[in-house]
């Protein structure tokens, strides 16, 4: 079962940020929730900086469907960034690029 992400970034900014919710970029954001990638980029548009991080501090509480793995993995080659600096920029394990790049055949 996949979690309801709308509803809770709503208890979020309804509790935390009120004012937010009244933005329409943010609004149609909300309502288009469907991969880890699209979770991750409006978590960065909500709380920006990390004093504002909710529950994402450890990297093993993240998960990522097979849309996201593959959308990084393009990112990377379009970039040609090495798994290091990849995992730089997503804060992701190299190593865990690596397994994807294997799991993918890429």
């Amino acid at each position: 079962m996949i979690p309801d992400y709308k509803q809770i970034y709503t208890d979020i900014l309804k509790e935390k940020f009120p004012e937010k919710l009244i933005d329409i970029t943010i609004r149609n954001k909300l309502e288009r929730l469907h991969s880890a990638i699209d979770i991750l980029k409006f978590n960065q548009l909500i709380f920006g900086d990390p004093e504002y991080a909710v529950g994402f501090k450890s990297q093993r509480l993240r998960s990522y469907d097979e849309e996201s793995i593959l959308e990084i993995l393009r990112y990377q080659k379009k970039n040609g960034l090495s798994n290091f600096q990849l995992g730089c920029h997503f804060k992701i394990s190299r190593n865990t690029i690596a397994k994807w790049k294997a799991v993918f055949k890429i």
